[in-house]
């Protein structure tokens, strides 16, 4: 129960900016609708600390409790940018996505992994740790190229009406899109550092046939892909913003079929 708490708060959350976005209200609407997300957050950080006491193990492990955690690092986020006036109406984009991780989650069951792992100690934990932000930083880009090419079309077709006021200026979508590649590429290359360091050393190979380490590097290359595709001259933010749309798709379609394919618990997600 304590882990349903945060998914119906974080849909109170989603109702209270989707209301600011039909209503066009400001003020008082956003500080409630910011407190609201605040508190989800919260409420999923005790949640998590309770399991991390009752089974004595960090919910990392485990399909189930390390998307709890990937929706909470994505909650940090959003919590992180509601200061900043503009881009705290990204959230109509970014809560969806842990809206969808925490309800998967809540689905596959938030509870201890049956199996023990030899991959233990801090190494694991900012091997998962940076994989999250990570992942984190490609869903931000993602909410913000969705936002850029929705307020894109706002502009090419004339219509300044209550969306395009809501929806952040281009600058800034751009700008919060390129904070979440570069760090959410930094973040991924290092826990691919970390895992393959471990890896090597104990198992003197770079497992590179594992679906997970397959699935890693296909997002390190998307990464890559997307911040290539920003390069350059002439329209490179609205290139940018439709290869990060692209690109978390392909990322989520590729994980969602190795879950079918592949399921077991080997992978921490």
């Amino acid at each position: 129960m304590i882990h349903l708490l945060p998914l119906l708060l974080y849909i109170g959350a989603f109702v209270l900016w989707i209301r600011l976005l039909v209503r066009g209200s400001q003020g008082r609407g956003t500080l409630v609708a910011s407190v609201v997300t605040g508190a989800a957050v919260a409420v999923h950080a005790v949640a998590l600390v309770v399991f991390w006491t009752t089974y004595g193990e960090l919910p990392l492990v485990g399909p189930g409790a390390a998307l709890s955690s990937l929706a909470f690092v994505g909650g940090l986020a959003l919590v992180a940018m509601l200061p900043l006036r503009e881009v705290a109406r990204v959230a109509i984009a970014l809560l969806p996505f842990i809206l969808a991780v925490q309800g998967v989650a809540l689905i596959l069951g938030v509870e201890p992994s049956p199996m023990a792992i030899d991959f233990q100690g801090a190494g694991f934990v900012l091997h998962v740790s940076f994989a999250f932000l990570g992942y984190q930083g490609l869903a931000l880009a993602f909410a913000a190229g969705a936002l850029y090419l929705i307020q894109h079309h706002e502009l090419k077709a004339k219509r300044l009406g209550r969306f395009f006021h809501y929806i952040p200026p281009l600058a800034t979508l751009d700008r919060l899109a390129r904070v979440g590649l570069w760090g959410g590429f930094a973040c991924l290359s290092l826990a691919l550092a970390f895992g393959w360091a471990w890896t090597v050393e104990n198992r003197g190979s770079l497992e590179m046939a594992d679906p997970k380490v397959l699935w890693a590097v296909l997002s390190w290359l998307i990464f890559l892909g997307i911040l290539i595709t920003r390069a350059g001259g002439g329209r490179s933010d609205y290139r940018g913003a439709v290869a990060a749309v692209v690109g978390f798709g392909v990322v989520i379609c590729t994980y969602l079929v190795l879950r079918i394919t592949v399921g077991g618990t080997g992978l921490f997600l």
